[in-house]
């Protein structure tokens, strides 16, 4: 196998590890095409990019490639399904909508949140940009994936609004719907200059602001 140019941390990680020597070695290879992929799609571009391309640069023929991706959209899929199944990973337990009880616990979940979201979306600066950039450029069924995904973002963030205005200790009169596509929307400029000042000083006091702003502008008086 032929050596390329792919970052030491990989795009994606697989939530359960693989057991047997051969399971991993599949596993490794599947990341390996993955990555390879993107350095094929930043350096030529996702639609000048073809299998050809993938398989030279990793040194492996068209039918390996075959073996684990139908085709290249294939590997997007893969990557957005990781994605999200992190994101929702990162949600689960202490980090549920309903596992805040008071104006302290939210505080604290919100944080927990942050720092967990902040970690995973711009970990690979690779695919942030696929997403957030080029994407919606690529067809038509993948930019309404990526609406549903922003969708089910602004669907979880109602539900943690809705559970602290029940609970007593947000606003009772809290639009949580808008509210909650505002807070999508501040995520995304966060990851958007995240990427373009990767500091990790200007990234902490950004995220601090939102924090601030998810408690604060939220809490009943």
């Amino acid at each position: 196998m032929t050596h390329h140019s792919v970052p030491d941390d990989s795009i994606i990680e697989r939530v359960t590890k693989p057991s047997t020597r051969a399971e991993r070695r599949k596993a490794e290879l599947r990341q390996e095409i993955i990555d390879t992929a993107f350095v094929c799609f930043a350096e030529k571009g996702y639609h000048s990019t073809g299998i050809a391309d993938i398989a030279a640069a990793l040194g492996i023929g068209h039918g390996t490639f075959y073996r684990y991706f139908s085709n290249k959209r294939d590997i997007i899929d893969h990557v957005i399904d990781d994605l999200a199944a992190r994101i929702v990973g990162a949600l689960g337990t202490d980090n549920a909508p309903d596992a805040a009880s008071t104006l302290d616990e939210y505080r604290e979940q919100i944080e927990r949140i942050g720092v967990a979201l902040t970690g995973i979306l711009i970990e690979d600066r690779r695919v942030a940009q696929l997403l957030l950039f080029h994407a919606t450029g690529i067809d038509d069924e993948l930019t309404r994936r990526l609406y549903g995904l922003l969708d089910t973002a602004d669907a979880l963030t109602t539900g943690y609004l809705e559970h602290g205005v029940e609970r007593g200790y947000l606003r009772a009169d809290l639009d949580t719907r808008n509210t909650a596509r505002a807070v999508t929307g501040m995520l995304l400029a966060g990851v958007v200059h995240g990427l373009r000042d990767p500091d990790e000083n200007s990234i902490t006091a950004l995220n601090e602001a939102i924090r601030r702003l998810l408690v604060d502008g939220v809490a009943k008086g």
